[in-house]
């Protein structure tokens, strides 16, 4: 019997190996192993079994098996080839991104040892022990006196050996050794149980009654929840997934941003209990790796989490829901597979004949346009729930605020400080957001005009007041700003301009005397406990202002937060990309939903520079559909996204005329082209040099109306790159293929 074995590696290659007796019963596709590979043992996954090889060389033996459980559906075996094929991707490193090689089954939580005094002890034997062993009686007597369970490892400040003595003072029956195991403890990403007495309005009733009966069906449906900020999308997730568990079936709840998960897993929790796990970059390898291993056994039946929680080892999956379905978080760019988990959700429920919910008020522009075409089942909740109203929006022109004050450069107008007074007197919370962290985003020389950039990038680099550092966002190149001079003319006269949430943060607190505020960015959410500590205190109106980048502005649910203020809505506004608008509405939509949740009226304050531009004038009236009407027109007249398919090759390496040879190659060499394919480029990227590394790139765009289902585009990159890395072998330069990308840039 044999195997055919795929690694983590750049060929699509699989290697043969033989299977022992003592594993034949054991071993089937999927399951991951431990095979000699050269001198070393490496971890592979098995692709296929085999009677007979026609190999002629000598073949090595598989070495073990890494699980001691199975891992693998037959369904998330699908769900792998599918992804491998369809991106392009060695099927061993798609296993590598659905079971980290990190994670195993065999994983077992440490135990710990605990003492406590045994209940009616003899009192002769203390009497003893007073006399023969003192260091003894020192620990009973700590024990007696705090009359606890007390972990043994916290008495080594009595004595030396507190393990050899608890031992002894066992055996003579005066205490009891308890050995328990630590799970590893994930509570601290979750918000308390969060309790609400529900009752659903009839366009609520009628959305769930929809994905219910799907459900029953036991077959694959897609739905778009297109539902407003506030109109209770979470409690029908929530009646969805007990109907599932109720049905013995098992459900999935995708979240964009790891800081919606403390909320979301404390509202799941306080109904589903200890059924619900956690799984987000921010856990740690013990807990990973339980948390997995408890998956893999069934006895979580719920998993909420970031994209990778899409790869969840859970059998019988009924539902799978991808809230805030629009974020661009959902796309994995780097390392391959460069995947979108929206999209393989999709495909996994075709799998697992379960029902997919992509839910947004907000939702993408491809999810839109596939709902009118059918090809969704579009369920519409138009209003909030219960007695909340949409906030009042009111828009600021910054410039003409300015101008008027005789204030320039002001971050905060005088309409957001007298609403954030107002706010502050009546013990009302606010949220502001400002899209970019840091103090300072650009420095420049006032003496020759030079922007001080990363070395490694063509980027500026950003000014951090904590630490006093200037850092680059791109590749966390870091220099100390202390008697840093200009590159070129090596003047120390430098000018800090521009506004991250560090110097907002730094003029509230001026203006604002002593204002409780918190700030949530990147800088500040390095951990999940650092996440939830934040939120959980804004939550108990321990904060007055929560201040923040795109990562407050959704999901989030604060009855208290009457106020929310964006202090620069056009930041990412005119980057040369297609998606640049509709970023920016969605952004301003979803920050806007934050205000007014329940019973008190909420206000929105947009601050902008450019109040006629249609998409910050769009986003304020607060209409989706007028805008999506409007931006569908534009996208098929340049023929973009939802109306062709769209990919890019993108060329990088350590010099850039390589790099550009190479792209330039790549394009004269294409053949096969067909009607409606169009080719732009080969061109230098937006950002042009990352990490020491020039970036061109090609871009595909494929006619939906010719080529109906990708599958035309998809062969055209599929047999052209093999043939190209056939014929022009390249060691300097890396070739990386995205298809359905979400930027250009």
């Amino acid at each position: 019997m044999f195997a055919k074995v795929a690694f983590p590696i750049s060929g699509f290659k699989t290697f043969s190996y033989i299977i022992p007796k003592n594993l034949k019963e054991n071993i089937q596709v999927g399951t991951r192993v431990e095979v000699p590979f050269g001198k070393r043992i490496v971890k592979g996954i098995v692709t296929e079994l085999q009677l007979s090889v026609s190999f002629k060389g000598h073949l090595k033996e598989i070495a073990s098996i890494v699980d001691d459980l199975s891992i693998m559906t037959p369904e998330l075996w699908s769900l792998i080839k599918w992804i491998s094929t369809y991106y392009l991707t060695p099927i061993g490193k798609v296993a590598k991104a659905v079971f980290p090689k990190t994670l195993s089954t065999r994983y077992k939580p440490p135990i710990c040892w605990y003492v406590k005094v045994v209940e009616n002890y003899d009192k002769k034997n203390l009497i003893l022990l007073k006399k023969r062993a003192p260091k003894q009686y020192t620990v009973f007597n700590h024990l007696i006196n705090n009359n606890i369970i007390i972990k043994v490892g916290d008495l080594s400040k009595y004595c030396s050996s507190p393990m050899a003595i608890c031992k002894s003072l066992e055996k003579i029956g005066l205490v009891k050794l308890i050995e328990k195991t630590l799970l590893p403890d994930a509570t601290g990403f979750i918000f308390d149980p969060i309790h609400k007495d529900v009752i659903f309005n009839e366009k609520q009733k009628n959305v769930l009654k929809s994905i219910i009966k799907s459900i029953d069906k036991n077959k694959f449906e897609s739905f778009l929840l297109h539902g407003v900020t506030g109109s209770g999308k979470t409690e029908i997730y929530i009646d969805a997934v007990r109907h599932c568990l109720l049905s013995g079936k098992t459900a999935i709840i995708l979240l964009p941003e790891i800081s919606l998960t403390p909320q979301i897993a404390g509202r799941f929790k306080s109904v589903f209990g200890d059924q619900i796990a956690l799984w987000h970059s921010k856990l740690t390898q013990s807990q990973r790796s339980w948390t997995w291993t408890q998956i893999c056994k069934g006895s979580f039946k719920v998993v909420i989490g970031a994209r990778s929680a899409i790869f969840s080892p859970l059998k019988n999956l009924g539902l799978i829901v991808i809230d805030e379905e629009q974020e661009s978080s959902f796309r994995q760019d780097s390392p391959e597979p460069r995947y979108h988990a929206r999209d393989v959700a999709l495909v996994r429920g075709t799998f697992e004949k379960s029902i997919v919910v992509l839910a947004s008020a907000t939702p993408s522009l491809e999810s839109y346009y596939n709902y009118k075409q059918n090809k969704l089942k579009y369920l519409h909740l138009p209003e909030r729930f219960g007695v909340a109203e949409y906030p009042t929006v009111h828009l600021v022109d910054m410039l003409s605020e300015q101008k008027e004050s005789g204030k320039y450069g002001q971050v905060i107008s005088g309409l957001l400080q007298d609403k954030i007074e107002d706010r502050l007197s009546k013990n009302e919370q606010i949220i502001l957001l400002h899209n970019r962290r840091g103090y300072s985003p650009v420095i420049r020389c006032s003496d020759c005009g030079e922007i001080l950039n990363c070395h490694q990038c063509n980027v500026a680099l950003t000014y951090h007041q904590k630490n006093l550092q200037l850092l680059c966002h791109y590749c966390g190149h870091k220099e100390s700003s202390l008697d840093k001079c200009c590159s070129e003319c090596k003047s120390t006269n430098l000018l800090y301009k521009g506004t991250g949430t560090q110097k907002v943060e730094h003029l509230i607190k001026d203006t604002f005397g002593d204002v409780r505020i918190a700030r949530l960015d990147m800088d500040t959410s390095k951990t999940g406990l650092g996440i939830t500590s934040i939120l959980k205190s804004f939550a108990k109106g321990d904060i007055d202002i929560l201040l923040g980048t795109q990562m407050i502005a959704k999901g989030l649910d604060f009855p208290n937060t009457t106020l929310v203020g964006i202090i620069n809505a056009d930041l990412g506004l005119y980057i040369p990309d297609f998606r640049s608008g509709e970023r920016i509405f969605q952004l301003i939509y979803q920050a806007s939903g934050r205000a007014g949740r329940k019973d008190k009226k909420g206000e929105v304050v947009i601050q902008t520079y450019a109040p006629d531009n249609p998409v910050i004038n769009n986003a304020s009236e607060l209409d989706v559909l007028k805008y999506y009407n409007i931006i569908l027109q534009e996208r098929e007249e340049l023929n973009y996204p939802p109306y062709s398919w769209l990919a890019k090759i993108e060329i990088t390496g350590a010099s850039r005329d390589s790099v550009n040879n190479q792209a330039n190659t790549i394009l004269d060499n294409f053949e096969n082209r067909y009607g409606g394919l169009e080719i732009l480029g080969p061109v230098p990227c937006y950002l042009e040099r990352v990490k020491n590394r020039y970036r061109y790139q090609i871009v595909l765009k494929s006619l939906k109306k010719i080529d109906i289902n990708g599958k035309l585009l998809h062969s055209f990159i599929e047999e052209n790159m093999e043939r190209f890395n056939k014929n022009f072998p390249s060691r300097q330069n890396r070739i990386n293929i995205h298809f359905d990308p979400l930027s250009l840039i």
